[in-house]
């Protein structure tokens, strides 16, 4: 099997814990195993030398000198494998095979990067290569960087350019846990996860593996987050399960909007939970919820209409602070789902601009980490689809 492993920080912070996964690599190489590995920065090293940058510096010397954490790593994991007799080489920018190269605006270069990355597979069976995450080569030798996160964007994506089996992301967290094991009781692993639910998870606070990472994961690329600790980087942890698509999807169905009105709902503790109980209780599907200071707008099933408007009216009636409720039908919404969007400044403003000149109402928008849903007139429906298709 092939697997691409990245080492954080962490996992990386001191000898025993470079001898630990020096352990781990070698045991996977001896069970006849192809290993590639990418390694962060010893600790908290970026970091500490981000913060000694008190002098005013231009990109090109800050990469430079923020680079030497992960030169740094590298060179130490590569020195504890050749004590345990693995043929182990570390890559860096200006290495005559280094792989990650960005075009002139700093963007990953898509097709020389990729053949690189073939180019150092093809030696897996004779040596591990060990190279710098979070670093990358400008078109003029330069050294460059990935962003916040980089060193897991290299490691899925020399997975994904590498025809890896799977990428191991070797962190100081037992996987996707079900909270914060530090503020919650009783937080436990999750076995599996979408890389849809991650993403989200992961552009709302989640530090398990960088949003940035999950756009090069495929379908045919396993990425599995492990404990530093496990020593195993075949087994356990977390499965991140599928790939990430873009999507313009247009609900085949209308909605009903039902607007509840009230006296700065906002401020209220418990009115959406008042709300939302008796819809769910009456087996009424909540598709999407927006809210304002004075209102509460639901969205559901047109045939569900009347229903939940009878419901809700119960619950003005039963309340002071809650005014009135009132319906509008049939709308539609367009999703648009992409594992570019958070990373496009203005996405919705790109959407939104050309559905206005074509004159069509926008009902509501609303924005998640990684979609937008547009609700528009059922009447506008296909013309919404097709524009938004258009733009994307």
């Amino acid at each position: 099997m092939r697997v691409v492993t990245k080492f954080g920080g962490t996992s990386l912070g001191s000898g025993d814990r470079i001898n630990r996964a020096a352990d781990s690599i070698a045991a996977a190489v001896e069970d006849g195993h192809e290993i590639a590995v990418v390694a962060s920065a010893m600790g908290s090293t970026t970091d500490d030398l981000l913060d000694e940058i008190t002098f005013e510096t231009d990109e090109q010397d800050r990469a430079q000198i923020v680079s030497m954490g992960e030169r740094t790593s590298v060179r130490m994991l590569k020195a504890a494998l050749s004590a345990r007799d693995i043929d182990a080489r570390f890559l860096e920018p200006g290495s005559d095979d280094w792989p990650v190269v960005t075009d002139e605006y700093g963007e990953v270069n898509v097709e020389e990067t990729q053949k690189r990355a073939a180019e150092i597979a093809e030696n897996l069976d004779d040596v591990v290569p060990v190279i710098t995450g979070f670093l990358a080569e400008g078109p003029d030798g330069s050294i460059t960087t990935l962003g916040r996160g980089g060193s897991d964007t290299t490691a899925v994506m020399m997975g994904k350019y590498m025809d890896a089996d799977e990428v191991v992301i070797v962190t100081d967290v037992e996987g996707v846990m079900t909270g914060d094991p530090n503020v919650v009781e009783g937080a436990r692993n999750v076995g599996e996860i979408s890389v849809d639910e991650l993403r989200n998870l992961s552009f709302r606070g989640a530090e398990v593996v960088a949003p940035s990472a999950l756009s090069y994961k495929d379908g045919n690329l396993d990425v599995r987050v492990v404990h530093y600790q496990h020593g195993d980087l075949l087994s356990g942890g977390t499965s991140i399960e599928g790939e990430f698509e873009n999507l313009v999807d247009l609900r085949e169905r209308p909605l009903a909007c039902l607007t509840v009105a009230g006296r700065a709902i906002r401020n209220q503790p418990g009115v959406f939970h008042r709300l939302s109980e008796p819809l769910s209780e009456s087996d009424i599907n909540i598709d999407a919820v927006a809210s304002g200071m004075d209102s509460v707008t639901f969205y559901v099933d047109e045939d569900e209409a009347e229903r939940a408007e009878n419901i809700l009216h119960r619950e003005v009636i039963a309340h002071d602070e809650l005014s009135s409720v009132t319906v509008d039908s049939p709308i539609a919404v367009v999703r648009v789902t992409g594992g570019e969007l958070p990373n496009r400044p203005g996405i919705v403003s790109e959407i939104v601009s050309p559905l206005a000149e074509e004159r069509i109402h926008l009902q509501d928008v609303i924005t998640s980490a990684t979609s937008v849903a547009l609700f528009v007139d059922w009447s506008d429906r296909e013309q919404t689809l097709e524009v938004t298709q258009e733009i994307f």
